[in-house]
């Protein structure tokens, strides 16, 4: 049995100490001040004197080693002992190269795939607990933010077509309303208006809307028809209005 160490740093690489010190200044209040997090490096250490953590390259594995607690990329904060774990210094080298392969430098990502998430991965195979939620917590955030975006992208472009799509059905049923009508009352030689797809659809919304049945005397279709085309009349010179729609 030995004991996992995580060592954690202040991510002070950035090549400008304006950054660097606004980084200390960050981690100083979110972290040290009110406890949420921060912006951190980490790295664990188990067997020896050195410490195993990940980072970007070109080529090859992203998960390399140096002296504990002495990364000199990064200002390092302090040292936390995660628990121990009963596996042996063979089997501990074989989930390192395992890891080694399955996590190569250039799959580095700042929100998704960075050191953090690699300790969590190496803590959970040698089977102690994972990180403290503040060491990632800002990468978590950011992550979130975007799965959200991405979510909510995708859910507006499958409204979009869900309700194209119901438009394209309305307007179908309708169009066979109308031709079906069409087709039960044939055209007289005086009355060429009758088959006329927007009266028919004119009619049928009439008859939807007053819950009346069309009176079987001819005097009765006259008036109809003439009111119908009046309406047909009005429609026609109106002026046309924008369409208004909501965002999903």
């Amino acid at each position: 049995m030995t004991e996992v160490i995580l060592h954690i740093y202040d991510v002070t690489n950035s090549g400008s100490d304006k950054t660097n010190n606004t980084i200390m200044q960050i981690n100083k209040i979110f972290k040290d001040g009110i406890g949420i997090g921060g912006i951190f490096h980490s790295a664990v250490q188990i067997y020896g004197e050195e410490e195993w953590s990940f980072g970007f390259c070109e080529q090859g594995s992203g998960v390399f080693s140096c002296p504990a607690g002495k990364n000199p990329m990064y200002t390092y904060r302090e040292a936390i002992i995660l628990g121990s774990t009963n596996f042996p210094i063979f089997k501990v080298n074989q989930i390192l190269r395992e890891l080694s392969r399955e996590w190569p430098g250039h799959s580095y990502d700042l929100l998704s795939k960075n050191c953090n998430h690699f300790c969590d991965e190496l803590c959970e195979r040698l089977g102690v607990p994972k990180l403290p939620g503040w060491v990632n917590r800002f990468a978590h955030a950011g992550d979130a933010a975007v799965e959200m975006a991405e979510t909510t992208a995708l859910k507006f472009r499958q409204a979009k077509t869900e309700i194209v799509t119901a438009s394209k059905v309305a307007y179908r049923f309708l169009l066979g309303v109308t031709s079906n009508n069409s087709a039960a009352s044939p055209d007289s030689t005086g009355n060429s208006t009758r088959g006329s797809p927007r009266i028919q659809g004119t009619w049928f919304k009439n008859l939807i809307s007053a819950g009346a049945k069309p009176s079987s005397s001819s005097d009765a279709d006259s008036h109809e028809e003439n009111g119908m085309l009046q309406h047909q009349r009005a429609d026609a010179e109106a002026p046309l209005r924008p369409t208004s729609h909501r965002d999903f």
